[in-house]
């Protein structure tokens, strides 16, 4: 008779993405992952699949986690640029914390395609989430209405990787932020 699973497979995946987070995908040795997630190899293997799908199960769940809190971010304030300046300020204030996506693509780029899918996915509902709050701003006049949303959304995510970048390596709040103050002014 088959033993029953004795672990919730959600709180297992959340502390996998703890290990694969601080230390990325080579980095992170069955043993740790077991050890953190608090199951044995084979309650990994038949639950996650291999090392690989468990870090693609991780990389997904941590994405849609973050895209979700930079989407709600969006939606604070009165004004969109609010909302804008709110996402931003959300990145610098935990930008110390490793980010799993950006370390993803840091580590294997567009190497995996089944990794840069699940990183397109949803950079492109950030994307569309971002310029669509920019037109929202423009419309309000808060940002310059001589700018393409969809340029200034992919401008703005490329500022997320880098304060975050830059809080992995040791940037103080105060630098954080005025990363994020930064690249408000060039919306203006």
């Amino acid at each position: 008779m088959a033993r029953t699973r004795e672990f919730d497979a959600d709180t297992a995946l959340d502390a996998a993405i703890g290990v694969f987070r601080e230390h990325g995908f080579e980095g992170s040795s069955a043993q740790m992952l077991v050890d953190r997630m608090g199951i044995g190899r084979q309650s990994l293997y038949s639950t996650f699949g291999d090392k690989w799908q468990l870090y693609r199960s991780a990389v997904r769940r941590y994405a849609m986690g973050e895209c979700a809190a930079h989407i709600d971010a969006l939606r604070k304030g009165p004004r969109a640029v609010d909302g804008i300046a709110a996402m931003l300020h959300r990145v610098a204030e935990t930008a110390a914390q490793p980010c799993l996506g950006v370390g993803s693509i840091c580590e294997f780029g567009a190497t995996r395609p089944d990794l840069a899918e699940i990183n397109e996915v949803l950079g492109v509902s950030l994307r569309t989430a971002v310029a669509g709050r920019i037109r929202d701003a423009q419309r309000e006049g808060d940002v310059t209405g001589d700018v393409d949303p969809d340029a200034v959304a992919r401008f703005l995510i490329a500022n997320i990787s880098g304060i975050r970048v830059a809080g992995r390596g040791g940037a103080d709040p105060a630098t954080l932020a005025g990363l994020a103050d930064m690249a408000m002014r060039a919306l203006r």
